[in-house]
């Protein structure tokens, strides 16, 4: 009989950032605690998680990022002032944030680099699955896409990468992948490429499902590209020894805010979804 597969229950968003493109706005603020439309952006992720069946959220923080847990918090005095002016829809809204999962939060080991809040999250997630996120990372699709990769765990029974084609001249912000020849499995990873280094346009993005192993090959991962440690160089050593699989967004897209062209063209995107909004926008840039 095949093994059955652990839950995947937990998930790790990494939020310790410090949001230098967007300053002097990030100076006392959260990049993720940025609006799109009516929600921070790290709502959204949440949001993402709750909708796939994740339990437990554990959000690797700095010093800065009080306000995000201010914001999963409940709030009664805010619940109590809003029901006294009659506002219960709002109410209810408010209610809803703070129940979306269980949050944890931890502050973020001394380093650089994205496998440290990976790192710092290890004894909380224990011997088990759980989901990885960056947290100025979206990913707009009518199936969740975490419960997308939890799908393409129960198919593959391995660690899965979220993955996303993008322009030559852009390989250089990304861990870019080399597939084994004609299947979805990678044969090696790169990170932060030139195009002339570049293997592939196929670049991973701030979605991850990593089996416990990842762990092991954490541990035995140096500081690599301007002397950080990057999830790509765990991910290429766990490829040597186990499967790690692929996953491009189905039914939908990658939307990374890591920058300020990118996050209005986020905000856009999200805009146009909403009827009212993609009508007084139309309206608006379309007057002679």
């Amino acid at each position: 009989m095949p093994t059955k597969l652990q839950p995947v229950r937990k998930a790790v968003i990494a939020v310790a950032g410090f949001g230098t493109r967007f300053l002097p706005t990030t100076k006392a603020s959260p990049k993720e605690m940025l609006p799109i439309i009516d929600k921070p952006i790290v709502q959204y992720i949440v949001e993402e998680l709750n909708q796939s069946g994740i339990e437990e959220i554990i959000l690797v923080t700095n010093w800065q990022k009080k306000s995000i847990e201010d914001h999963f918090d409940p709030s009664f005095e805010l619940e109590h002032q809003l029901l006294t002016q009659g506002k219960k829809t709002l109410v209810q809204q408010m209610k809803a944030i703070s129940q979306l999962a269980k949050f944890v939060y931890v502050r973020q080991v001394e380093g650089y680099g994205n496998a440290l809040p990976l790192i710092t999250a290890r004894e909380l997630i224990g011997n088990e699955p759980f989901i990885y996120a960056f947290g100025d990372d979206l990913v707009k699709a009518r199936v969740p896409f975490a419960k997308q990769l939890i799908d393409a765990y129960h198919k593959h029974q391995c660690s899965i990468i979220g993955v996303q084609e993008v322009d030559s001249k852009e390989v250089s912000k990304y861990g870019i992948v080399k597939l084994q020849p004609g299947t979805s499995f990678v044969a090696d990873i790169v990170e932060k490429p030139t195009p002339r280094q570049a293997p592939s346009c196929l670049a991973s993005f701030g979605r991850y499902l990593f089996t416990p192993e990842i762990f092991t090959a954490l541990a035995k991962t140096k500081r690599g590209k301007d002397n950080e440690f990057w999830t790509a160089d765990a991910i290429k050593l766990l490829s040597k020894t186990a499967p790690v699989a692929t996953r491009k967004v189905q039914g939908g897209k990658w939307l990374t805010t890591g920058d300020p062209a990118s996050y209005l063209a986020a905000i856009i995107e999200y805009a146009l979804d909403q009827p009212k909004l993609r009508q007084q926008l139309l309206a608006r840039f379309t007057r002679k």
